[in-house]
């Protein structure tokens, strides 16, 4: 039984396949939904839009025009686990946008053994947070947006449990011309009650973001970028048993590099640490109903390829559609050879079912 329960632990504390050292606490609070953020490889901290699902992103989103909307989104993962979140805003005449929403992780249902691998029972295993937030503008013109974001989170595993609080703030600017830049600070707060009695206390998976998107005038898409982990440069891990790179195969001694060589590595070393920040992406606008996602998240491409086998991880694309009263969206993010995300959402806005 301690065994299963711990593995379990390590599932839910790597479960966003690109969290950094160390072990942290609620790691499903950095998976990638709504479908639309996932189709965009996570990167919709800075898109302003008619759409409830970005002020998940970023509580600063949350506007006057997503009032009354109402949002679920499920994500099949990696085997039988699946989570999924639950979203609605409501306008506050003029005191600001308020959204009210649950997150969950779903591990599923286990069969428990103890020591002697006599059958105990079954259990389950899932994490839970409750999102109220609530944005305001600053300025007249409503260009300037401040977002904030209180998370209680609830997380069990058979008759271990947690409780904590985390709390999201996020700046954003957008203007006429379809400019918008988001800075947020995610996932900052406490883990109150560890899973075991007398248990450390472990950190939550903070993180601050910078991100920036752009309609191209007179041309049918935006163009999108995010910037992670503002406050740490180096995400990449060097595993201390490769030493192919340095050791030469047939001497087994340290190869000796020039000057040039030693200044190219460097390059490459200085590329490849800032491309682990950046999440590209763009939205294809065919028509007001209908919209096509691609994007590619460079550090889930890196910490999740293999040596002899070169896949597209980190890619993802999907696409949103209208029909009727409710708009659907679908997207599809490769994290590994063999596991990959589908997610499907669903939004409405309850003023359509008014009758006049």
């Amino acid at each position: 039984m301690k065994k299963i329960l711990t593995y379990l632990l390590l599932i839910s504390n790597v479960a966003v396949f690109a969290q950094l050292g160390g072990i942290k606490a609620y790691s499903f609070l950095d998976l990638p939904i709504p479908a639309r953020t996932s189709a965009l490889g996570g990167s919709s901290i800075a898109i302003w839009d008619k759409d409830v699902n970005l002020g998940y992103s970023n509580p600063a989103l949350l506007n006057p025009s997503v009032s009354k909307q109402l949002s679920f989104n499920y994500v099949n993962y990696v085997s039988d686990l699946n989570y999924g979140n639950f979203l609605y805003a409501q306008q506050l005449k003029k005191y600001g946008t308020f959204a009210v929403g649950l997150q969950y992780f779903n591990y599923g249902k286990f069969d428990g053994r103890d020591e002697y691998n006599i059958e105990t029972g079954t259990f389950r295993a899932a994490d839970y947070c409750l999102n109220l937030a609530f944005a305001k503008t600053l300025n007249k013109d409503s260009s300037l947006s401040l977002g904030v974001a209180l998370k209680t989170i609830y997380s069990h595993y058979d008759i271990y449990n947690s409780f904590g609080n985390a709390i999201d703030v996020g700046l954003t600017y957008h203007n006429k011309k379809q400019l918008t830049v988001s800075i947020l600070a995610k996932n900052y707060g406490k883990q109150w009650k560890p899973y075991f009695e007398n248990g450390v206390k472990q950190s939550l998976p903070t993180d601050i973001q910078l991100g920036f998107s752009k309609k191209i005038p007179k041309a049918p898409f935006r163009v999108v970028f995010q910037y992670d982990q503002l406050l740490k440069w180096d995400l990449t891990y060097v595993n201390p048993q490769d030493q192919s790179s340095s050791i030469d195969p047939f001497t087994n001694k340290p190869i000796v590099k020039t000057d040039k060589q030693k200044r190219n590595d460097k390059i490459k070393a200085g590329l490849d640490k800032f491309g682990r920040h950046l999440t590209i992406g763009t939205e294809i606008i065919l028509g007001k109903n209908f919209t096509i996602r691609v994007a590619y998240n460079f550090r889930k491409g890196k910490e999740m390829a293999l040596p002899d086998v070169k896949k597209a991880n980190g890619l993802a694309l999907g696409f949103g559609i209208k029909i009727s009263k409710f708009h659907f969206d679908y997207s599809f993010y490769k994290y590994a050879l063999t596991g990959n995300a589908h997610t499907i959402g669903v939004t409405t806005n309850l003023n359509y079912f008014h009758k006049k």
